[in-house]
């Protein structure tokens, strides 16, 4: 499955996956000690919502802008984050994973960017000038294992690669496996799309073989029976979740399936343990 960032910036599954990245940074940042935030699959970090790509889909009308519509304050710091990128009210501008990072740095964490495609790491280096963040051009998977462990006491990685390659889930749990023994405490966030439940399944059954004891899977179906031929919605995968983050998570997934379903469908929001 082809998922590159461009066309489906401010979608559903990016108002679900960057409101529950801010939620989890912020509940590691209620301790003071420093964190590494690193991004292994960074892309251009701002897409123009009205630019090509995007209107091609024309996917944040049922994204960002129903979440910009809703009255929830639970989502308001999510809000605040696409409104800090916007000089008007409605966005226009939609920033990826490194600028919702980059908003959240404190004084003493530390933001490490990768990016293999070409265009997109120059487009990066450009949107990140001015920040503290460090830009590699690496190949994603070697790069997430040579930061483990990171510099500081603690940190997170996020893995959001464009699912491009046949062979993208076998690298992710081989990388995962590997980036565990590692780094057994750290926490990891691996974004997917969801295409059919039966293809889920089986690679959830093969993540489920590596015993990761700590690995929570959320995820939003958006309609109640698989769509052929289209993203049917999109989950994480997050390893060593703090408590602070789980325990504020489910008033949260409620407020966004309540802005983000689609019309006739009730689908769902799910949040479980994968080796419970």
């Amino acid at each position: 499955m082809n998922y590159r960032h461009s066309f489906h910036a401010g979608n559903s599954a990016d108002v679900v996956k960057h409101s529950l990245l801010i939620a989890l940074v912020q509940a590691l940042q209620l301790k003071e000690s420093a964190l590494s935030l690193i991004d292994t699959h960074a892309g251009c970090g701002l897409y123009d919502l009205d630019g090509e790509e995007a209107g091609r889909t024309g996917e944040a009308a049922q994204g960002v802008l129903r979440a910009f519509a809703d009255p929830n304050p639970l989502l308001n710091d999510y809000r605040a984050a696409v409104q800090a990128v916007n000089a008007a009210a409605e966005p226009h501008l939609y920033p990826g994973s490194p600028r919702f990072l980059a908003q959240l740095l404190r004084a003493q964490d530390l933001l490490i960017l990768n990016e293999k495609h070409p265009e997109d790491v120059r487009a990066l280096r450009s949107v990140m000038r001015g920040t503290t963040a460090a830009v590699h051009e690496r190949d994603a998977y070697e790069f997430w294992l040579a930061m483990l462990p990171p510099r500081t006491p603690r940190g997170v990685v996020v893995v959001d690669p464009p699912y491009e390659q046949t062979d993208e889930r076998a690298r992710i749990t081989a990388t995962l496996a590997a980036a565990h023994r590692k780094w057994s405490h750290g926490v990891t966030v691996i974004w997917y799309p969801l295409k059919d439940r039966a293809t889920h399944w089986r690679w959830k059954e093969q993540l489920r073989k590596l015993g990761i004891p700590k690995l929570l899977c959320v995820e939003h179906w958006l309609y109640d029976s698989d769509q052929p031929g289209i993203y049917n919605g999109a989950g994480l995968f997050i390893v060593n979740p703090p408590y602070a983050f789980t325990q504020a998570l489910r008033p949260l997934l409620d407020a966004l399936r309540a802005a983000l379903a689609p019309e006739g469908h009730k689908g769902e929001m799910t949040a479980d343990w994968l080796n419970d």
